[in-house]
C-alpha cells in the first residue's frame, strides 16, 4: 500500500533549533567560565575547608560537583529535546488518531489506539519520574562535596530533621527543586508550541514565521553576550547588567514594532497622517520608560531624554533598514492576500479546470441522450446551465460560501449518478453534511477531487464504488473522496495522461492556505482515496 502525507513547502519557525543552540552556548560558555574562575580562585575555595580543618581535593570537591551538576542539567535537556518532546509533538504510531479528519475512518481500533496514547503518556511519566530522581540524587551528592566543610561535625545527617538542629542537609528540597525544573521547562514547552501553532495557523503566516524567527534569533544573541559577561566576570556592576537587559530590549522593541508593524501599515500615507502619528507617539513612549535606567538625570527630564532617543534617533534608523529591505517585508505581509503573481497562477489553473470538466459534462449528457429518455436529459440540462451559472460569477470570485460550493458539488454528482444509474455494479455514495458549513472557501477546490474519482474509478464492465464526505466543523472543512481503480485498456486516451485536477488543487491549496491545510493520498492498487482538511 502507498501512502503519502503531502505538507505545504513553507519558510520553518527556528524557535526550537535557536533555544538548542542558546541552551548548548549557555552550558559550554558555563562550563568554561566556571573552569576559569576555580584555577583561578583555588585559594579562595580552599579556604573554608582548611578553616574547618577538612580535607581538601580540588577535583572531588570543585570540579567534579559543577561539571556533574552543569553536564546532568544539559544531558537532561538534550534528552527532552531529541527524544521525549518531539515523540509527543510528532507521534507516527498515533497519526491515524491525532487529527479529526483521519480518526473518524482509521482502520485501528478505538481499544487498539487506547492502549497506544496510554503506552506512550505511561512511557512520559516514567522518564520524568526516572530524570527527577537523576537530578535529585547528582544535584544532593554535588551539594554534599562542594560543601564538605560545612557538614564536617559531629550528629551531621543527609537528612533534613526540624529536631536536630546541626543537621543541614535537605535532600527533599534539592529534589523539590528538581521536579520544579523540570516542570517550569514542560510549561514553557506548552506555551512555546502553542505560539509556533498560533504562527503556523495565522492568515499572514510567512510574515509571522519571519518576525518570530527574528525575535529567536536576537534573544539567542542577547542571551548568549550576557551569560559570557557574567561567566569570565567581565562586568562586576549589577547596574551595567541591568541597564543592557532593559535597554537592549526596549531597542530591539522598537526595532521590531517600527519595521515590520507601523511602517508596513504606513504605506504611501504620511508620516504626519493621524494613523501613524498617534501609533508611533505610543509605541516610543512606552519603550522609551526602559531607558530610564541608562539616563542620569532626574524626573520628568530623564523621560524625555528617553522618549527623544527611541523617537529621533531609533526611528530613523529603523527607517533607513526598512527601506533597503522593504519589497522583502512586504512581500511576506502579504504572500497569502494580494500577491499578484499568485493571483495569476490561481486565475490560470481555474482555467484549465473549467474546458475539462464541461468536457466531462457534455459527454454524460450525450450519454443521457442516447437512451432517449427526456426527463433525464432535461434534468442533467438543468443541472448544466446551474453549474455553468456558477461557473460565470461565483467562480471569478476570491472567496464563496460553502453553500455555493456545495451546491455545484451536489449537481455534479447528480449529472454523474443519471450517467451510471443504469447499472447496478456501479454505487455512487454522498454524504454532504450541510449543517455546520458556514465557512467561506475558494471556488472549484473541491471538484478536481470528484472529478478524478469518476474518471479512474468507474468502469461499465468491472465492479465500481466512490464514496463522498464532506463535513464541518468551527476550525475546519473535511473533505473525503474514495473510488475503485481499474486498470485502463490499451486503447484508452487517457492511459498516459496524468490529468491536471489533483496537481490543480495542490498548487492552489498552496497558494491560498499555506499552512492551513492537510491532505493525505493513499493507494493500494484497487481502491484510491484522498483526504483533505482544510482551516479557512
Amino acid at each position: 500500500m502507498k501512502s503519502a502525507d503531502i505538507e505545504p513547502t513553507a519558510n520553518k519557525v527556528k524557535w526550537r533549533q535557536h533555544e538548542m543552540i542558546l541552551v548548548t552556548a549557555i552550558a559550554a560558555l558555563s562550563l568554561a567560565g566556571r573552569l576559569w574562575y576555580i584555577f583561578k580562585n583555588q585559594d579562595l575555595l580552599e579556604g573554608s575547608f582548611i578553616s574547618t580543618n577538612t580535607p581538601f581535593s580540588l577535583y572531588k570537591n570543585v570540579l567534579l560537583p559543577d561539571i556533574s551538576v552543569g553536564l546532568s542539567v544539559y544531558l537532561a535537556y538534550l534528552w527532552f529535546y531529541l527524544y521525549t518532546i518531539p515523540r509527543i509533538l510528532f507521534p507516527k504510531k498515533l497519526e491515524a488518531g491525532t487529527s479529526n479528519l483521519t480518526a473518524s475512518f482509521s482502520k485501528i481500533s478505538l481499544n487498539r489506539l487506547a492502549k497506544q496514547i496510554v503506552k506512550e503518556y505511561a512511557w512520559l511519566v516514567i522518564q520524568i519520574v526516572l530524570i527527577v530522581i537523576i537530578l535529585g540524587c547528582v544535584f544532593n551528592v554535588a551539594t554534599y562535596y562542594r560543601h564538605q566543610w560545612q557538614f564536617n561535625y559531629q550528629g551531621f545527617s543527609i537528612f533534613f530533621d526540624k529536631h536536630n538542629l546541626k543537621s543541614q542537609m535537605n535532600v527533599g528540597g534539592i529534589f523539590f527543586a528538581a521536579v520544579f525544573s523540570v516542570a517550569l521547562y514542560g510549561v514553557y514547552v506548552f506555551l512555546r508550541e502553542l505560539i509556533i501553532n498560533s504562527i503556523l495557523s495565522s492568515k499572514q503566516r510567512e510574515f509571522n514565521i519571519s518576525v518570530c524567527n527574528k525575535v529567536t534569533l536576537f534573544l539567542l544573541l542577547f542571551i548568549t553576550i550576557h551569560v559570557f559577561l557574567q561567566a569570565f566576570d567581565l562586568v562586576r556592576q549589577q547596574e551595567f547588567v541591568a541597564n543592557y537587559v532593559l535597554v537592549i530590549s526596549a531597542l530591539f522593541a522598537m526595532f521590531i514594532s517600527n519595521v515590520y508593524w507601523l511602517f508596513p501599515m504606513k504605506g504611501d500615507a504620511s508620516f504626519f497622517s493621524s494613523k501613524i502619528i498617534i501609533r508611533l507617539l505610543s509605541t516610543s513612549f512606552i519603550y522609551a520608560i526602559p531607558l530610564l535606567t541608562f539616563v542620569h538625570e532626574q524626573g520628568p527630564v530623564a523621560f524625555l531624554y528617553s522618549w527623544a532617543l527611541q523617537l529621533f534617533i531609533v526611528t530613523p534608523l529603523t527607517w533607513l533598514f526598512y527601506q533597503f529591505n522593504k519589497e522583502k517585508i512586504l512581500r511576506l505581509r502579504v504572500v497569502e492576500k494580494e500577491l499578484v503573481k499568485s493571483k495569476a497562477d490561481i486565475q490560470f489553473l481555474r482555467s484549465q479546470i473549467n474546458p475539462h470538466f464541461l468536457f466531462n459534462v457534455l459527454n454524460t449528457l450525450y450519454g443521457t441522450a442516447l437512451q432517449e429518455n427526456a426527463e433525464r436529459t432535461a434534468e442533467g440540462i438543468q443541472r448544466l446551465g446551474d453549474m455553468m451559472r456558477f461557473m460565470l460569477h461565483e467562480n471569478n470570485l476570491d472567496f464563496i460560501q460553502m453553500n455555493k460550493e456545495v451546491e455545484y458539488l451536489k449537481n455534479y454528482i447528480a449529472l454523474q449518478k443519471l450517467r451510471t444509474q443504469s447499472s447496478p455494479d456501479i454505487v455512487i455514495e454522498d454524504n454532504i453534511n450541510e449543517q455546520n458549513c458556514n465557512h467561506k472557501i475558494a471556488p472549484m477546490l473541491l471538484i478536481p477531487l470528484v472529478e478524478n474519482a469518476f474518471k479512474h474509478g468507474i468502469s461499465l464492465q468491472e465492479r465500481s464504488w466512490i464514496k463522498i464526505n464532506l463535513e464541518s466543523n468551527e476550525k475546519e472543512i473535511l473533505f473525503e473522496v474514495y473510488n475503485s481503480k481499474h486498470e485502463k485498456t490499451t486503447n484508452d486516451t487517457e492511459k498516459e495522461k496524468s490529468g491536471i485536477g489533483f496537481n490543480n488543487v495542490m498548487e492552489r491549496l498552496k497558494l491560498i492556505y499555506g499552512g492551513r491545510f492537510r491532505i493525505s493520498v493513499n493507494d493500494d492498487g484497487k481502491e484510491f482515496f484522498v483526504k483533505l482538511a482544510i482551516q479557512p
